[in-house]
């Protein structure tokens, strides 16, 4: 019984550091929002959430070399808009256009990649939750 009751702790901690986290992500991705000029273009916050994804052009997003520039190349937030209706169903639309990736000033390029990660978090759980209300339409459910 207790070693039930301690799982259950455990799952408790981590599902609330989840949602602290997911918490405090919005509301520094909000700030990002605005300090990265992305506010021109898309004009309310939520709206971000409408696009299939957000991607940069210009540096890594890779974990081993994250905010690395790509010399040479241009520092462009990208995202991925999608209607069912067009006959090109997907499209690229610049949401921010910064120059060459050389001339923009270290700050600005370093929150701009934060911009992207944090993005990906919140539209991950986003995802999360989707599937999630999906798979409650299956009545399958496994005896532990």
């Amino acid at each position: 019984m207790s070693s039930a009751l301690d799982r259950l702790k455990k799952l408790t901690s981590k599902i609330s550091s989840y949602e602290t986290a997911r918490k405090e992500n919005l509301s520094i991705l909000k700030d990002l929002y605005h300090e990265t000029g992305i506010d021109k273009k898309v004009d309310n916050f939520e709206s971000l959430f409408e696009f299939k994804a957000i991607n940069l052009s210009g540096a890594s997003l890779l974990s081993e070399n994250l905010g690395e520039i790509k010399e040479g190349k241009y520092l462009q937030v990208l995202a991925i808009g999608y209607d069912k209706n067009a006959s090109v169903k997907s499209k690229n639309i610049s949401l921010a256009y910064y120059g060459r990736v050389e001339g923009v000033q270290s700050t600005l390029k370093d929150k701009v990649v934060e911009f992207i990660i944090r993005y990906r978090f919140e539209k991950s759980f986003m995802t999360l939750e989707h599937y999630h209300e999906m798979l409650s339409n299956f009545n399958t459910t496994k005896d532990a």
